[in-house]
């Protein structure tokens, strides 16, 4: 069989690429299914199969009880069983596959400075978590995900205070959620992908407005010190400001900002200085499935002050860098999360890149959202763990 895959054709090696990334990979933890135990497919009775380490993780420690994480169908951990035929596919392609890492990567360098003090929320609590925000004026602590109600609110402590959004088709129902943000004054924005609009809370859960219409697909939003919103539309290429009236629930203006963005997704606004950066997802070079990203940052008047790509950071860094998230801390530095090394790092200001400060090496799986506090500890969401983890200096 490696003989033969050494050989196939271009075709058949992105067939086996294709495989890998949809049959053959957990999509609870992102990580490869294989014949050991830890990564052992197992079909659930909806269907749908995890690995055995997730079974494990989303089981309860006494009953064994739990939900399908993709159709929220209860089972038992006994009920699961090994899924032949994703076992007989590893063992058919064997030696085509690309070698599975035995386990998440340390950056090499300096150590993180960082260290992980809290973690709250948890499978059931927290479903496949897509973005996190701060409420300005209470602390409290916003994230959306796949639940039954997609937006979850944490006090301090993390504990669930709240939650709100209903799952379903009505106007006011959030479908897909990918991004949210907490306007100045309280109100939770947050970008649908289901109806391809942005829909606009208020703290307790009511609906104010939903901008429809004007997007091809909705992804990034944060929140402008001038309490106006800014949203990527990954689809279109473009960078968009909306000025609303939020206690009234009236949109006064949407203006694009930005064209011929590549796929940008994420977006921060920095609290210091208006700065913008945006997250792109450039196509890779050649068709080839190499993921790269670039960091672009703005400036208030929208002049390109600072951009660095995974190439440019590779030069500087041995070890290749996939940024999934950004934001700015309180001195103005751009910070960005790397599911390829499950890191934070810090890229520096944007006029003096690229410069690369790890932050936080340890305890992530998949990060995909940050933000500041106003104490300064710097909170992630784990997509893998389901889970905002608080990191603060020891």
């Amino acid at each position: 069989m490696g003989a033969e895959a050494s050989g196939c054709g271009p075709a058949l090696r992105e067939l086996v690429r294709e495989a890998e990334t949809s049959l053959l990979e957990c999509k609870v933890c992102f990580e490869r299914f294989g014949r050991g135990q830890q990564r052992r497919p197992r079909n659930l009775p909806c269907g749908h199969v995890v690995c055995l380490a997730c079974v494990a993780a989303l089981a309860h420690p006494r009953t064994l009880a739990l939900e399908c994480p993709f159709c929220r169908r209860a089972c038992r951990g006994g009920d699961t069983s090994d899924c032949l035929p994703v076992l007989h596919l590893l063992e058919l392609l064997g030696p085509a596959l690309r070698p599975a890492p035995a386990a998440p990567r340390a950056l090499p360098g300096a150590p993180g400075v960082l260290a992980c003090h809290q973690a709250f929320g948890g499978w059931g609590t927290l479903v496949n978590p897509t973005g996190l925000a701060l409420c300005p004026k209470t602390g409290r602590v916003v994230v959306v995900h796949d639940g039954k109600r997609r937006v979850r609110v944490f006090d301090s402590r993390g504990r669930c205070a709240h939650q709100f959004g209903e799952k379903g088709e009505a106007v006011q129902d959030i479908r897909y959620p990918l991004d949210v943000t907490v306007t100045n004054d309280g109100h939770v924005v947050v970008s649908d992908a289901g109806d391809r609009s942005i829909k606009v809370f208020d703290f307790g859960g009511r609906i104010k407005l939903v901008i429809g219409g004007q997007f091809s697909l909705p992804w990034g939003v944060d929140t402008t010190p001038q309490n106006e919103v800014v949203v990527t539309d990954a689809e279109a290429g473009s960078l968009h400001l909306l000025e609303v009236d939020f206690p009234e629930g009236i949109l006064q203006r949407a203006d694009r900002m930005l064209a011929h963005l590549c796929s940008p997704r994420g977006v921060a606004v920095s609290g210091l200085t208006g700065a913008i950066a945006v997250l792109e997802h450039p196509p890779p070079p050649g068709g080839t499935r190499a993921c790269s990203t670039r960091v672009k940052v703005f400036s208030a008047s929208m002049q390109l002050i600072g951009q660095v790509d995974s190439f440019g950071l590779s030069l500087f860094f041995p070890s290749k860098i996939t940024a999934s998230a950004v934001t700015f801390d309180h001195q103005g530095n751009v910070i960005v999360t790397d599911t390829s090394s499950q890191a934070v790092l810090c890229l520096g200001k944007p006029e003096e890149f690229p410069g690369l400060k790890p932050l936080v090496t340890q305890g992530l799986s998949h990060p995909v959202a940050l933000t500041y506090t106003k104490e300064n500890s710097l909170l992630v969401l784990d997509a893998a763990a389901h889970s905002v983890k608080v990191f603060k200096a020891d």
